[in-house]
Formats: structure tokens, C-alpha cells, sequence
């Protein structure tokens, strides 16, 4: 029965893989094709290496910095640490985040060449966080993606939030929000569209 088991989780763990391929693929052929990276040489060279990625939660002043590869699962370490740190601070709520922002975010710095920190305004929100907010500002979701544990609303430091809009919507691997007033891009990794 065990090995069963073992059978069936290397199966959905090469399914995971190829998926991660395949979006890091996509996301390659969408940098070189909106002329943000110089070809797809340079790009593989990119993708090929470990890169850090730098977060600054701006409600809580807490700072967490993950080693992402391409080709290498996050561990249970890692997607605690990244769940925690993306916790509903007013709820102090601690949902399970997708994985698959850490690739998005990932490739965001890549194509961007960002190596600067992600500044973080929002991470998962709890449906009572949800509702309080959608009483208070017309541009909350009654079924936001960040209950889910599947949107991030960042900025960076060391580059526009324009910028970082260019670069997830030539991603195309989900949804994009701009919010020039408030000076932060949603992303999240429901469906693709943008606002």
C-alpha cells in the first residue's frame, strides 16, 4: 500500500513539475516576445540560476527573504514561512498560500531585472477582513482571490509600480490590477485579465 502511495505522489509531483515548466516556459517566451529580455539565450541563462527574492510586509514591518530555483520544489519550510508572513495581520489568520505566486514573483524580478525588495500591502484576507474592507473602498472583491490564498497587492523598491504591471501582463498567467493612486499592482493567479 505504501509504495502505492509513493507511486501516486512522484506522479503528482512530476505533474507539479512539468506545470512549473511549462509556466516558466510561457513566461520566457513572453519576455522575449515583449522585448523585456534581450533573447531567449539570455533567458534560459536567468532562469537557470537561484535567485532571492526579498519581501517587507508594510503592516506588520516583518522582512523574510526566500531562495527560489526554477527547477526545484518549494519545501515545507519555505511555504510556512511565505504562509505566515502573508497572514491577515488585522485577523492574525494564516491561510495556505499558492505556491505559484512565489513563480510569478519570481519571474516579475527576472523580467523587470529588479533585485530590490517586494514591499508587500496585501497577502491573504479572511472573509470577515473582506467584508470590512468592501464597506470601506469600492475596489474589493466580494469573492477576492486573497481569501483564497491566491493574490498578492505588492510594489517594489527599487522600480515602478508601472513597470511591474508591464511586466505580469506580458506574463498572461493571471489576473493584473493597477492601482496608480494607491501606488501598487495586484496579482493574483486566478484567471488571466486585467484592470
Amino acid at each position: 500500500m505504501s509504495t502505492n502511495t509513493n507511486s501516486h505522489n512522484r506522479h503528482r509531483i512530476s505533474d507539479a513539475s512539468i506545470s512549473r515548466r511549462a509556466f516558466l516556459t510561457r513566461a520566457g517566451m513572453a519576455a522575449v516576445g515583449a522585448l523585456l529580455l534581450p533573447s531567449t539565450d539570455a533567458l534560459a541563462k536567468i532562469f537557470s540560476k537561484d535567485r532571492k527574492l526579498s519581501f517587507h510586509n508594510l503592516n506588520t514591518g516583518e522582512e523574510l527573504t526566500l531562495l527560489c530555483s526554477p527547477q526545484q520544489y518549494y519545501d515545507r519550510r519555505t511555504l510556512r514561512q511565505f504562509n505566515y508572513f502573508l497572514r491577515d495581520h488585522r485577523t492574525d489568520s494564516v491561510h495556505p498560500m499558492d505556491s505559484g505566486l512565489i513563480d510569478l514573483l519570481y519571474a516579475v524580478s527576472v523580467f523587470t531585472g529588479s533585485r530590490g525588495t517586494f514591499q508587500v500591502v496585501s497577502g491573504y484576507r479572511s472573509p470577515e477582513t473582506n467584508r470590512m474592507l468592501r464597506k470601506t473602498s469600492h475596489g474589493v472583491a466580494e469573492h477576492s482571490l486573497h481569501m483564497e490564498g491566491k493574490a498578492i497587492d505588492i510594489r517594489m523598491s527599487d522600480i515602478s509600480t508601472r513597470t511591474i504591471q508591464k511586466a505580469a501582463l506580458a506574463l498572461q498567467q493571471g489576473g493584473v490590477g493597477y492601482y496608480r493612486r494607491s501606488d501598487f499592482v495586484h496579482l493574483d493567479t486566478g484567471r488571466v485579465r486585467s484592470w
